[in-house]
């Protein structure tokens, strides 16, 4: 008779067990294991497993007056995956169903139901659902399993009765049903490992995606780049068709439908409309609510996500198939990810283009601030010598032209160190005609750097600085120090001065950006330092001291 019982309540687990892997396959299983179901979701779950609660009484063992089940199977999971409100619920209907059929345990075995339910909704609280193990579900089962004997022999009667038919069904019910648990666990956690897989690898792919488009977005979203990144992920992504916009028009469309959504028109569909409009994922399960006016579109099912830049909506990334609800959080989890790669890589495009025009604004302002003053100090030196030394002021008006020209042609370019130095030279020769011998210049050049590259107007405005803040305001002149070689696969420049120095208040300031523009004290060192910054990271080295001069250092890597 044990061995025929244990027979019997192997085979009702065998079904049950089908019917949960059947049922870990669905979208409503999986959101329970993440308690993420809303209330309709829980009132069909409470369905499901109090539903299999009662066909765990419907196929019971009939014996010695009473049934020898697997009922605790389905309110116990219910409890463990769906969360207190899915498992007591589901305990409460099939526990009312055991006490309305009847028999001398029926209010003992109703209870013990309920109370089975309740233990796994407390238990399963104290843990996570990723601990879930068979030997989790094996121990939920023995505990609970025994609490519905230990019910049966406290409230059943008579006694005598209650204590053989525990002593009978007993044992296999605790070793079946606890079995049953422990698989339907397992089956649980596997459907969860499986979904965490899926996206994981979903997360894999849309990094590999935004790796490759990276160089493209970091020119911006235009139709070029558009239809760039849609066939790009159109190659990679089982979806019938990939469509990105701005917040007018159509981008690019790739794939199924391309011979309506055309390039450069407005956007169709009312699911993107909405999706930009709320600046929220759209999800769309049938062709009505893609909403796309042409009757001939074979798309049936769509997930739209908005793309962001500067904290505002700039556009969206679709992805379609073409059969209703054949959008799956495989392809939500995508685009999602996707689309949050996407907008950072255009944020960083924006900022970058921001950057460079700051960066040029800056340049126009240094070459502004240089021209003006140089210009009419050049000219007064360049007219006092018109008729003492005529043949040194057409040299000197030949050097300012020089000067002058490549400074307008050079703007933001980037030139050798041997162009830098001519630069310098040509400004040079006008200062020194000014100062006379109170201004010399002495040039360590390793021929080496020479041909390095730089940025244009880097050093020029150093030096201009260090005669015009540093050696002009001395009675008695001083020195500029310009040195230049290679070491350890970097440009190192060095332009010093034994001039006045600079007060550690106003080093600071110009560290800080907070130069008087109007009179241009410390604007060429914050420009320089700035655009220095931008281009390799570190900006200049200022080392001065109150009557002994300035000393300043960077570096150009290769």
């Amino acid at each position: 008779m044990l061995l025929q019982l244990f027979f019997k309540l192997a085979q009702n687990i065998s079904v049950i067990v089908t019917i949960s892997f059947l049922l870990s396959k669905t979208r409503i299983f999986k959101k329970a294991m993440k308690l993420k179901n809303n209330l309709w979701e829980k009132l069909l779950l409470i369905s499901v497993f109090s539903a299999i609660g009662i066909m765990g009484t419907y196929t019971g063992v009939s014996i010695k007056g009473a049934l020898a089940n697997s009922r605790v199977v389905g309110v116990v999971v219910g409890a463990l995956i769906g969360g207190p409100v899915v498992g007591i619920g589901a305990g409460i209907i099939a526990g009312l169903h055991r006490y309305l059929i009847g028999g001398f345990t029926a209010a003992a075995c109703g209870l013990a139901t309920v109370a089975e339910a309740c233990t796994a909704a407390w238990y399963a609280r104290k843990r996570s659902s990723k601990d879930f193990s068979w030997k989790f579900g094996l121990i939920i089962g023995v505990l609970t399993e025994t609490l519905q004997m230990l019910i049966i022999l406290a409230i059943a009667r008579p006694f005598s009765a209650a204590w053989d038919l525990v002593s009978a069904i007993g044992l296999p019910m605790i070793v079946m049903n606890s079995v049953g648990i422990a698989i339907f666990v397992v089956i649980a956690r596997n459907s969860l490992e499986e979904e965490e897989r899926a996206g994981a690898l979903q997360a894999q792919k849309a990094l590999e995606i935004a790796k490759i488009t990276l160089p493209i977005l970091s020119k911006g979203l235009d139709e070029y780049t558009a239809k760039q990144v849609a066939q790009l992920i159109y190659d990679r992504v089982e979806v019938e068709a990939v469509a990105l916009t701005n917040k007018e028009v159509i981008l690019a469309h790739v794939g199924n439908g391309c011979s309506h959504h055309l390039v450069g028109t407005p956007i169709m569909t009312e699911a993107t409309k909405e999706a930009l409009n709320a600046g929220e994922m759209k999800l769309a399960l049938d062709k009505e609510q893609i909403g796309c006016p042409n009757k001939d579109c074979t798309l049936r099912s769509a997930v739209i996500v908005p793309l962001f830049s500067r904290g505002a909506v700039s556009g969206s990334l679709k992805l379609y198939q073409d059969r209703e609800r054949g959008i799956g959080s495989v392809e939500i989890q995508l685009a999602q990810g996707l689309a949050g790669l996407f907008s950072t890589q255009l944020e960083l495009a924006v900022l970058e283009e921001q950057a460079k025009l700051i960066s040029k604004a800056e340049l126009k302002a240094l070459q502004a601030q240089i021209n003006p003053h140089f210009l009419f100090n050049a000219l007064n030196t360049i007219v006092a010598l018109v008729r003492t030394d005529g043949e040194k002021a057409r040299k000197l008006l030949i050097q300012l032209g020089e000067f002058f020209r490549k400074n307008i042609q050079r703007g933001d370019k980037f030139v050798t160190l041997r162009q830098e130095l001519e630069h310098i030279r040509a400004y040079l020769t006008i200062e020194q005609a000014r100062f006379g011998d109170n201004l010399k210049v002495v040039e360590n050049i390793q021929a080496e750097a020479e041909d390095w590259q730089l940025p244009a107007l880097t050093l020029q405005p150093l030096v201009e600085n260090a005669i015009k803040h540093g050696i002009y305001p001395k009675i008695e002149g001083g020195t500029v120090d310009i040195s230049c070689w290679v070491e350890d696969n970097a440009l190192r420049v060095v332009i010093s001065d034994d001039g006045v120095g600079i007060e550690a208040e106003r080093l600071e300031e110009i560290y800080q950006k907070k130069g008087n523009s109007s009179q241009g004290m410390g604007l060429g060192l914050s420009n320089v330092n700035d655009r220095l910054k931008y281009l390799y990271g570190s900006g200049l080295l200022i080392e001065s001291e109150q009557g002994k001069g300035t000393r300043i250092l960077f570096s150009i890597p290769s």
